[in-house]
């Protein structure tokens, strides 16, 4: 689906959707996101921190995106966990299905329109731990499969994202509050990252919220 049908869509009331027959499948969810409950308990366990130095990051020091044993890579991977309908060619690379972005709402039939977003960016991950890491272990971080740390979304909002953290920047879609906070507390629990006082507070409200 190109932007301008998107909008076109968007604008028709529902009844105009339900008579054209377009279905609109929801969103999908990594694994491993902890429920509200759990979230909050973990969040309470994180260490408090200030930033540290962004002196030395690179992505480069990120491996990604990797090959898996199935000849995908770690981008190509989410795309068909995340999509509804995908098909892939020889290469993996989707040659068909569609991305809901929970984020936005947007829903997109190119995979250039969708990027993988990492829930606690890179740089976050640098300022708060990761710089300490081996390079194993930020390759693992940044190609994480198992745990709530990669998602489909709509790229230019990803893009709008950057390296903030949750009290900087939250999906514009604030329904997805909830979901977004478990996914980042889960991710900074599993991997042992610290949070500043301010992020703890965006984190603890939007969990409030659930």
């Amino acid at each position: 689906m190109t932007r301008s049908l998107r909008a076109t869509l968007t604008a028709l009331p529902l009844a105009g959707l339900i008579s054209i027959g377009l279905a609109i499948p929801a969103a999908a969810e990594p694994p491993g996101v902890p429920d509200p409950a759990t979230a909050k308990a973990e969040l309470a366990e994180l260490t408090v921190a200030a930033d540290g130095s962004m002196d030395g990051y690179s992505r480069e020091k990120f491996p990604h995106w990797i090959d898996g044993p199935d000849n995908c890579n770690t981008r190509e991977a989410v795309l068909k966990r995340d999509g509804d309908g995908v098909e892939v060619g020889s290469d993996c690379y989707p040659t068909a299905g569609s991305w809901v972005s929970p984020y936005d709402g947007e829903t997109w039939t190119q995979p250039s329109d969708v990027d993988i977003d990492h829930i606690v960016p890179l740089a976050a991950a640098w300022r708060s731990g990761a710089a300490e890491w081996t390079q194993d272990q930020r390759q693992a971080f940044a190609n994480d499969l198992e745990g709530p740390q990669l998602i489909a979304v709509t790229d230019n909002v990803n893009q709008e994202k950057g390296d903030q953290t949750p009290d900087a920047w939250m999906p514009p879609a604030t329904d997805y509050h909830c979901t977004y906070a478990s996914m980042w507390v889960g991710t900074k629990h599993k991997y042992q990252l610290t949070i500043t006082e301010a992020e703890k507070g965006a984190l603890q409200t939007a969990l409030d919220g659930c």
